[in-house]
């Protein structure tokens, strides 16, 4: 689904291992801010031996968030839980009790063929009492790798999505672990997409994906040091050229960079709404500001992302989008 705002509104998604004691506390003093979601990490961030200790501090932490939210006022983000085996999410979903109330979704990691069916089945069986719940599969698996394969998994892994689309809140893709089967690291002044195999493979899950769902960007591993937040928005540009809304994050350094990227341009927003408030006879005509040409025909579906985008991520003079200084 890329048609209604909720599906645009996951932004940049804060990752945390799901072992955090701090995490209720820093969510409850805004400490990374208003405007981010986070995912409380049982996989890759959690070590083998520790994964049933991990599992009793994330239950405890949102137990404690729970209580804070029903004292005082604060931003609640989109909360989400990365498992790391389908048979965490009907376990951990009873275990939270009156706190799943908080939660948003669940997160698959290395999303594949062999996998797929578990964690949709495990996810459709939830007992949620009416309460709205999503999925977001990461696309990160090793079969990714195979350029003869990859589009034949791609589309049967959209077949079995199709079957629940309203429930999919993102289609997620994990930048490094694809980068790691390689040995490729990305530099500062690098951006993703001039690595040309990962490159080939975000090409194929935008084209696959992109029309029916909302894509997200991957990781930026920088957070610190000259450079890392110009490099970011770099790439964030590239994400967002190529279709991609919102990014995961690994540090609250990067929640700002992402919610500038997105900001939508005045004079985009303006034409988008001419297009989707189009009454003329003719089809094509100039821009709000004679800039362009407008055709309702040929720009609807990209006038309907701009003004979904505008509703969540806001609007920007268009000198000033990607200026540093703004955040």
């Amino acid at each position: 689904m890329n048609n209604k705002i909720e599906y645009y509104s996951v932004g940049a998604l804060l990752y945390s291992p799901a072992n955090n004691i701090k995490i209720a506390e820093q969510i409850a003093e805004e400490r990374f801010g208003k405007k981010y979601s986070i995912a409380l990490c049982l996989e890759d961030t959690i070590d083998d031996s520790m994964v049933e200790d991990a599992e009793k501090k994330l239950v405890a932490s949102m137990e404690k968030l729970y209580g804070y939210a029903q004292n005082r006022s604060f931003y609640l983000p989109k909360i989400f839980i990365r498992v790391r085996r389908s048979g965490q999410i009907n376990d951990l979903y009873k275990r939270l009790g009156t706190a799943a109330e908080l939660l948003t979704g669940f997160i698959f990691p290395k999303f594949s063929t062999e996998n797929a069916n578990g964690y949709i089945d495990a996810f459709t069986s939830l007992n949620t009492a009416g309460k709205r719940i999503y999925m977001m599969p990461i696309f990160e698996n090793s079969s990714m790798v195979n350029k003869l394969d990859r589009l034949n998994i791609l589309y049967e892994l959209k077949n079995t999505l199709d079957l629940t689309e309203e429930s999919v809140l993102n289609i997620r893709v994990g930048g490094n672990d694809l980068c790691n089967y390689f040995g490729f690291r990305r530099d500062k002044n690098e951006s993703i997409y001039d690595i040309s195999p990962i490159a080939d493979i975000l090409t194929d899950l935008m084209t696959v994906y992109g029309r029916d769902y909302v894509v997200s960007g991957p990781v930026w591993e920088y957070y610190n040091g000259i450079g890392w937040d110009t490099g970011m928005m770099n790439e964030l540009k590239i994400d967002r050229r190529n279709g991609f809304v919102g990014k995961t994050v690994i540090h609250p350094n990067q929640i700002e960079p992402v919610n500038t990227a997105y900001r939508v341009l005045r004079s985009d927003y303006e034409d988008a709404k001419a297009i989707i408030n189009w009454n003329k006879k003719n089809l094509v005509a100039g821009s709000e500001k004679s800039e362009r040409m407008n055709e309702y025909k040929t720009h609807y579906r990209w006038a309907k992302k701009i003004i979904l985008l505008s509703e969540y991520y806001g609007i920007v003079e268009d000198t000033q989008r990607y200026t540093i200084a703004a955040y």
